[in-house]
C-alpha cells in the first residue's frame, strides 16, 4: 500500500512537472521564422491576369514561451527571446492584442489596394469616416474614457477624418491641456474630456494612450478580395501591393520568379520598416524564393535591408536581397528584370 502511494505521488509530481514545462506561460515571447505563402489564394482581383511566377507573403511565427520552449529557443538557430512587455503593452489582453493586429492587417490591405490601383491607373474611390480606437493602454489618460472600437469623429469641435489629423492636433498641444473628444459608441454620439500627458512611448510627446486606425471606405473596380485569415500586423503591405498590381496589369511583372518581401505601406506607396526581417529571410530561403524586397529606410545603416542582407550572407542563400523605399521602385525593378528561363 505504501509502495502504491509513493508510486502515485511520483506520478502526480511527474505530471505536474510535465505540465509546468510544456504549458506554463513565462513572461517571455519567442519569435522564429514562419512561412512564405503564395499570395494567389489570399488576394484575388476579379478577372485578374495570371502570372508565371509567384508573389509570397512572409510571416514570423511567435508566441508566449513555456519553460520547455524557452530552453529550446536558447539553442535553436534563428529564434529570438524577448520580454513579454516589449511585445504586448501592459494592460492589453491577448484578445485585444490580436484584435489590434488584425485591425492593422485590414488597414494594410486597404493601403496596398489604394497604392496598387492608383499605380495601375484603375478606378478607385475613397471615403473617410473617422478614426477607430484599436486599443487603450492601461493607466493612460484615455483609460476608462475611450474603449476599443470607439469611432472618433472630432476633437474640440474640429472634424477628424484620418488618424494623422488626430495625431497632429494632439502633438501641437502641451501636457496638461485638456481636449474634448467626440466619438461614436454603439451608434450613440458621446463626448469625453481628456487631459494630455507626456508619454514615453511617444518620445516625450503629448498623448492620451490609444492606438488608432483610420476608417476609410475604399471602392475599387474591378473588385479585390482578401482571405488572410488570422494573419495580423501591417508588414504584408508591400507584397499585397505587388500582387494586386500584377493581377491588374497584363504585363507579368513576376517574369517567372518566386518573389517575396516585407514592409508596411502607406497610402502614398512609401515602404516602412517592420520587425522580424531576418527571420523572414530564413523562411523565404527555405521556400526557394529568388528575390526578396526589404525596406531601405533611405539608406539607414541599420535598415531592414541591411539586416536582411547580413542574414542572407550568414545562411549562404542565393536569394537576391533588393533595397526599396517605395512600391513604385519595386515595380520598376521587376519590370526591368530579364525573364527567368530556368
Amino acid at each position: 500500500m505504501l509502495f502504491n502511494k509513493k508510486r502515485i505521488l511520483s506520478l502526480v509530481i511527474i505530471v505536474i512537472a510535465a505540465y509546468f514545462l510544456a504549458a506554463f506561460q513565462l513572461p517571455y515571447y519567442i519569435y522564429k521564422p514562419g512561412a512564405a505563402d503564395e499570395l494567389n489564394p489570399i488576394v484575388e482581383v476579379t478577372d485578374g491576369f495570371s502570372s508565371e511566377g509567384e508573389m509570397h507573403l512572409v510571416t514570423v511565427s511567435g508566441g508566449q514561451a513555456t519553460p520547455l520552449q524557452y530552453v529550446w529557443a536558447m539553442f535553436l538557430p534563428h529564434h529570438e527571446i524577448r520580454p513579454l512587455e516589449e511585445v504586448r503593452p501592459d494592460g492589453i489582453t491577448d484578445d485585444e492584442y490580436m484584435h489590434a493586429q488584425l485591425q492593422m492587417m485590414e488597414s494594410s490591405q486597404e493601403a496596398s489596394t489604394v497604392v496598387a490601383y492608383e499605380l495601375a491607373g484603375q478606378e478607385i474611390n475613397i471615403e473617410y469616416n473617422g478614426v477607430y480606437v484599436v486599443s487603450v493602454m492601461e493607466s493612460m489618460p484615455a483609460s476608462g474614457k475611450l474603449q476599443m472600437g470607439d469611432r472618433i469623429i472630432g476633437i474640440d469641435g474640429e472634424e477628424i477624418t484620418e488618424a494623422d489629423d488626430l495625431i497632429n492636433y494632439v502633438q501641437a498641444k502641451e501636457a496638461g491641456e485638456t481636449i474634448t473628444v467626440e466619438f461614436i459608441r454603439e451608434e450613440e454620439t458621446m463626448e469625453e474630456m481628456i487631459t494630455l500627458e507626456m508619454l514615453g512611448e511617444l518620445d516625450g510627446q503629448p498623448g492620451i494612450g490609444i492606438q488608432l486606425v483610420t476608417d476609410r471606405g475604399v471602392t475599387v473596380n474591378p473588385e479585390v478580395n482578401f482571405s488572410s485569415g488570422r494573419i495580423g500586423g501591417p508588414s504584408a503591405g508591400l507584397m499585397f501591393s505587388l500582387e494586386i498590381y500584377d493581377q491588374l496589369t497584363e504585363e507579368d511583372i513576376t517574369k517567372g520568379y518566386a518573389i517575396a518581401g516585407t514592409g508596411e505601406v502607406d497610402y502614398d506607396g512609401n515602404v516602412y520598416r517592420v520587425g522580424g526581417v531576418d527571420k523572414k529571410v530564413v523562411a523565404s530561403d527555405k521556400k526557394g524564393i529568388d528575390i526578396f524586397f526589404a525596406p531601405n529606410e533611405n539608406g539607414n545603416e541599420q535598415s531592414n535591408y541591411q539586416i536582411a542582407r547580413e542574414k542572407a550572407e550568414e545562411i549562404g542563400t542565393n536569394m537576391v536581397i533588393v533595397p526599396i523605399d517605395t512600391v513604385e521602385e519595386a515595380v520598376a525593378y521587376l519590370q526591368d528584370l530579364e525573364p527567368n528561363d530556368s
